[in-house]
């Protein structure tokens, strides 16, 4: 027998959650190789499977059985352990029990230390087979399964019913029992096309054996390469392109074992409605991909994804267009509908929805956003009015019925209806801006007004949520605090507003604050903020030291936060790098020391050292070269990194810490002059870190 061979698991299950079936699957094999790991059994790749009724990964090259491991505990030490006529201890009879063994069986530790008494045991490595139950025990377990189901009379669950298991390694099956079905060799083809069960003799076979007769594409990854294929094909015989993207694709994926893609078509009356709507109806509910114009504009058809290869295929396209036919005319029906009211004509429903039970309705919430949305739009150069009536607006949208049917159009169709109610073309792109960015990496606001009512709305909802006490614990965020942080992050950082964000803060708490029961918003707020920012700039590559060194200094904007972060992200990498950090390094654990108010003001006249005088006056030369260049902090890091050279003579020739207490003063007030113009840019003293990451 060899020492090692492939091992296969599968479970077999009702139809799994296709959202849920990428995620599940990495889990599966990340859990899997975690069990491996730990339990110290060589392996090699790990190949997933997933389709809708089953969850698999192949494990190349599984050990059969674990390695001896070697047990060493040191006891204590010989002197502890024998009297001085050689008897033993109570220290070293307790020991000896506690390692479930005799002293005669204990061993002798020499160490430069000295002498200890010690137990080693050489453990031989279990089979392979006789561990992996109670490690997919382990592994299921830990499943990433948000709401777990049960089945029949049994008292186990899982995310679907569980109907066969397959485990294999080499070509023995190995003896397991999961969700009360025990272990094969044998897995299940496609649901219709092959519903019988197909024997495999070894691992290696189980793809080539699912495809070739059970005809299911086990592998995620492949099945969704060839679902693309076939969409892209479809759509270019049509002399068009296909509009699915990632999701769609993935979820499509998720949802087939088999795919045969089938090209539709619907009325082109429909193409009157908003293209969002037709496109999110074909989406959402019907999983069908959409079909565009080289210039992007959406064709009366669709392509749908069969689970079947149907001897018929025209009877399936027949009907998949019969169902799609329903769902657009209820999409034309919410549209007509809709337009019989103008948006603002819904505001006073706002006042029956609850926002919150403590901040009150959406009513409420809207006024506040109102308010808040007219301060921004005045620190930003926008319409003031504007930027009021956007907020008011802004969520009638949500009393549309195709918004209500369709909630991912909340904000496009507010855009739609303030169109059609002619309002101004910038309010109303401002609408569709109101939810932007939605995730991550998506479009910022691009109008003043967007701008301002969506900052104004996330600044409310965290300052009301923070005020109540209900912040965001481990991975509960109920509200959404975290993306609604991100979302003010990005727009302040990346469009260059300047708005300091500790005022937008404040006047946002300043609203609610009669509704408030918790003490230091404004403070958690901004802790909050930071600690989402650095998040940010992870992302982007730059190291929280860096961040940390910028936010020392708490610049006002985060234009003028970005423009300091990259000035030292560029700088850290030049020679005079290391040599201004340890300058300000050594300056500031000097001041840590000493006892010196920020006001000390210099005395000339006690200048007496030559290299303290030198000092004080390239101290005076650099202030007055850095005040015309303030805000170009690239340049004031250069002018800075001079003075490396009279701190180090100051240092080298000079005692700070001298007796003459006005002396030593004088010169504290010289160091921290010189500590001054370092934090125009940032807290320097960190920057030997920045140097050592770059």
């Amino acid at each position: 027998m060899t020492e090692q061979a492939d091992l296969l698991f599968e479970l077999g299950t009702e139809e799994l959650p296709p959202l849920a079936l990428p995620r599940l699957s990495a889990a599966l094999v990340e859990q899997f190789a975690a069990e491996l790991e730990a339990a110290g059994i060589a392996h090699g790749e790990l190949v997933p499977y997933a389709t809708p009724r089953r969850l698999a990964v192949l494990v190349r090259a599984v050990a059969r059985q674990q390695p001896e491991r070697r047990q060493q505990r040191r006891g204590p030490a010989w002197s502890a352990a024998y009297d001085a006529e050689g008897n033993p201890t109570r220290a070293a009879l307790g020991f000896a029990r506690s390692c479930g063994v005799t002293l005669d069986e204990l061993d002798e530790l020499e160490t430069p230390q000295g002498r200890w008494l010690q137990y080693a045991q050489v453990q031989p490595g279990q089979a392979t087979v006789d561990l992996l139950p109670e490690m997919l025990h382990q592994i299921l377990r830990r499943l990433p399964i948000p709401k777990r189901m049960r089945w029949g009379a049994n008292e186990y669950s899982f995310v679907r019913p569980v109907h066969w298991l397959l485990l294999l390694h080499g070509q023995d099956v190995v003896d397991c029992t999961l969700f009360g079905v025990r272990a094969g060799r044998e897995t299940r083809g496609h649901r219709f096309h092959h519903p019988q069960p197909i024997r495999l003799a070894e691992p290696a076979a189980y793809a080539s054996a699912l495809e070739n007769q059970g005809q299911v594409l086990a592998d995620f990854a492949v099945r969704r390469a060839r679902i693309q294929a076939q969409v892209t094909a479809a759509a270019a015989e049509l002399g068009f392109v296909a509009g699915s993207d990632d999701a769609l694709l993935d979820e499509i994926t998720a949802l087939n074992e088999w795919p045969i893609a089938i090209t539709g078509r619907f009325a082109a009356d429909y193409l009157a409605l908003p293209t969002e709507v037709l496109v999110t109806s074909m989406q959402q509910h019907q999983k069908f991909v959409p079909v565009f114009d080289a210039q992007g504009d959406l064709q009366p058809y669709f392509i749908a994804v069969a689970n079947i290869a149907s001897r018929d295929p025209e009877q399936v396209r027949a009907g998949y267009e019969r169902v799609m036919r329903p769902r657009l005319a209820d999409a034309q029906f919410f549209w007509q509908q809709d337009g019989e009211r103008r948006l603002a004509d819904h505001q006073s429903a706002l006042q029956q929805v609850v926002f919150q039970e403590q901040l009150g309705t959406l009513a409420d919430k809207t006024e506040r956003v109102a308010v808040l949305a007219r301060q921004i739009a005045a620190a930003i150069g926008g319409d003031v009015a504007l930027a009021e009536r956007a907020a008011h607006l802004s969520r009638c949208d949500l009393m549309l019925q195709m918004v209500q049917e369709f909630p991912s159009l909340q904000g496009v169709m507010g855009r739609y209806q303030a169109l059609r109610d002619d309002e101004p073309a910038e309010l109303a792109q401002a609408l569709a801006e109101f939810y932007q960015p939605r995730f991550a990496g998506d479009t910022l606001p691009q109008s003043q007004t967007g701008v301002a009512i969506a900052l104004a709305d996330r600044l409310d909802t965290l300052a009301g949520i923070f005020g109540i006490g209900q912040a965001p614990t481990g991975d509960k965020d109920p509200f959404a605090l975290r993306r609604a942080a991100l979302g003010v992050l990005r727009i302040l950082r990346e469009q260059a507003w300047p708005v300091s964000l500790a005022e937008l803060i404040h006047a946002a708490w300043e609203q609610l604050a009669e509704r408030l029961t918790e003490p230091d918003v404004e403070q958690q707020m901004a802790a909050f903020m930071l600690q989402r920012l650095y998040g940010l700039y992870q992302e982007a590559g730059v190291s929280k030291p860096m961040v940390q060194a910028v936010a020392a200094v708490q610049p006002v904007t985060l234009a003028d936060f970005e423009q300091r972060v990259q000035a030292i992200r560029v700088f850290a990498r030049t020679p005079e790098a290391s040599s201004l950090a340890a300058v300000h390094k050594r300056i500031t654990q000097v001041l840590k020391k000493a006892d010196i108010a920020a006001e000390t003001v210099i005395d000339g006249r006690r200048l007496t050292e030559p290299a303290e005088c030198e000092l004080f006056d390239q101290l005076q030369h650099t202030a007055q070269v850095l005040q015309p260049l303030a805000g170009d902090y690239r340049a004031m890091l250069s002018v800075l990194a001079q003075l490396h050279t009279p701190v180090d003579t100051f240092f080298t020739q000079v005692m700070v810490m001298t007796d003459d207490l006005m002396l030593r003063q004088n010169r504290l007030a010289l160091l921290h002059r010189a500590a001054q113009l370092f934090l125009q840019v940032a807290d320097l003293s960190v920057l030997s870190v920045l140097v050592r990451e770059t």
